[in-house]
C-alpha cells in the first residue's frame, strides 16, 4: 500500500529532565521558538540545534526535543526527548504527557481537520466491529486532561469529535466539559460519538440540550431497524430501545443528531431496509452517515463473521441513499473508494478516514477520482475488494 501518512500519535519519551515525578499527567502544548511562550503548558518545540541554542533566551521554561540533540547543556528546566518519528509535531500541536511512565500522546494536532478526544476506554456496548476495545478500567483522569487542554486549543479550530467508548458514562462531568467548548470554541463544530442511550434519561438530555453550544451533534449507531439484529451487533439487550428513545428525546429537545451506520456481513445485506425505516420513522435527523468498516480492533477477531467485499452490496447501498434522499434526509457514505460504488452514490461520498491513517494502493496511481476518493485504512490490517480498478476519465464522465 501507498501511504499518504501514517502517524504514530503516541510513544515513550527516550529520556526526560526535570518533570514533577509525584504529578499524574500534564499537557504539554508545543510552540514555536519565534512564538515564545504565554501559558505554563507551553515548551519549546526543537528540530535542531539552532532552536535549542536560542530556546531559553526566548524565555521558555520547557521543551520537547525532537530526535537526537543534545539538551543536557541548556538552562531549560523540563525537557522531553522523543524520537524523529514524531517529527510532523508544530506549534500549537498538543500532548498528554505521564511523567513517571514517560509516555506520551498526541491529544490535538493545530494543521489537522481529524482532531478526536478519547473520553474513555469504558463502554455500556461490546461492538463486535469496535476499533476501540472496551476496557474496565478506572480512566477518569482522562476527563480532567480535556479540560485541562481545551483552553490551549486554537479558537480556529473548525471541528473535532469527542469518542470513546462512552462519553456519557461519566455525563455531569462530560456535560461541562461540553460548556467549556461552548465559552472557549464557539465556532468550533463538535461532533460526539454516542451510542445514545443515555438521552433516554430525560434528565441527560435536558442537561445536554441546556448546554446551548451552537454548533454540538451527536453522532449515534443504528445498525439495523430489527431490535434483536442492532442489539446482537452492540452485543447489549435492549440498546435498539434505548438508543431509540434518546434519540426522541434529543430531538424533542431541538438538538441535532446524526445517525451512523457501520457496514459488514451483519448491517450491510439489510442496508436498504435500515435506511427506509430511519426515513420513514426519523426523518428529523440532521445527518445519517453509512460507514464503510475499518478492520481494526475486535473487527480482526470477528473478520469470518464481518467481512463482506463493499462490490457486493454497492447496489443495495446505492439505493438506501436514494430512498434517504428522496425522503429528504441528508445522507453521506464515509470511508468506502469510489470504485467499489455506484456513480449515483458518488456525490455523496465523502473523504472521511483520519488523515493519520488514510492511503492509497497502487491501483488508484493512475485513476482519474483519486482527488475526491477515501482511499484506504491503513490502521489494522487492511482487507481490500476484488472490485478495485482505476476510474478512466471516459467512464468517470460517463
Amino acid at each position: 500500500m501507498e501511504r499518504n501518512v501514517t502517524l504514530a500519535l503516541h510513544g515513550v519519551a527516550s529520556k526526560t529532565r526535570g518533570f514533577n515525578l509525584e504529578r499524574p499527567w500534564q499537557v504539554i502544548r508545543a510552540r514555536a521558538i519565534g512564538i515564545g511562550p504565554d501559558h505554563e503548558a507551553d515548551a519549546a518545540l526543537i528540530k535542531s540545534a539552532e532552536d535549542l541554542a536560542s530556546a531559553a533566551s526566548r524565555g521558555f521554561q520547557s521543551a520537547v526535543i525532537i530526535g537526537d540533540i543534545d539538551g543536557s547543556l541548556v538552562g531549560l528546566q523540563n525537557v522531553i526527548w522523543i524520537s524523529d518519528q514524531y517529527g510532523y509535531l508544530s506549534d500549537g500541536d498538543l500532548l498528554g504527557f505521564l511523567p513517571r511512565s514517560r509516555r506520551f500522546r498526541t491529544l490535538y494536532r493545530r494543521s489537522s481537520t481529524h482532531n478526536s478526544f478519547l473520553v474513555t476506554e469504558r463502554c455500556n456496548h461490546y461492538c463486535l466491529m469496535c476499533s476501540q476495545p472496551p476496557r474496565d478500567i478506572d480512566d477518569r483522569w482522562i476527563l480532567d486532561e480535556i479540560k485541562a487542554a481545551l483552553p490551549l486549543v486554537d479558537p480556529q479550530t473548525k471541528s473535532f469529535a469527542f469518542t470513546g467508548g462512552e462519553p456519557l458514562l461519566e455525563w455531569r462531568t462530560f456535560i461541562e466539559i461540553l460548556e467549556q467548548c461552548r465559552d472557549l470554541l464557539p465556532n468550533t463544530a463538535v461532533h460526539v460519538l454516542t451510542n445514545g442511550r443515555a438521552f433516554a434519561d430525560s434528565t441527560i438530555a435536558s442537561a445536554w440540550a441546556d448546554v446551548c453550544h451552537p454548533n454540538l451533534m451527536a453522532a449515534i449507531p443504528i445498525y439495523s431497524a430489527v431490535d434483536c439484529v442492532h442489539d446482537y451487533v452492540v452485543q447489549a439487550k435492549g440498546a435498539f430501545h434505548e438508543t431509540i428513545l434518546g434519540i426522541l428525546k434529543l430531538k424533542d429537545r431541538g438538538q441535532r443528531v446524526e445517525v451512523r451506520v457501520v457496514l459488514h456481513a451483519i448491517t450491510a445485506p439489510r442496508i436498504e431496509q435500515t435506511c427506509c425505516w430511519i426515513a420513514r420513522n426519523l426523518p428529523f435527523v440532521d445527518h445519517v452517515a453509512l460507514m464503510g468498516l475499518e478492520n481494526t480492533g475486535f473487527a480482526l477477531a470477528n473478520a469470518d463473521l464481518l467481512w463482506i467485499d463493499p462490490i457486493d452490496y454497492k447496489d443495495a447501498l446505492a439505493r438506501a441513499v436514494e430512498s434517504l434522499s428522496l425522503a429528504g434526509v441528508r445522507v453521506s457514505v464515509y470511508n468506502l473508494p469510489r470504485c467499489l460504488l455506484s456513480k449515483s452514490t458518488w456525490p455523496y461520498a465523502v473523504q472521511s478516514i483520519s488523515d493519520w491513517k488514510n492511503g492509497y494502493v497502487e491501483a488508484c496511481n493512475t485513476c482519474v477520482e483519486r482527488p475526491r476518493c477515501s482511499g484506504f485504512f491503513t490502521s489494522g490490517r487492511p482487507r481490500y475488494s476484488r472490485g478495485i480498478t482505476p476510474i478512466t476519465a471516459s467512464a468517470a464522465a460517463c
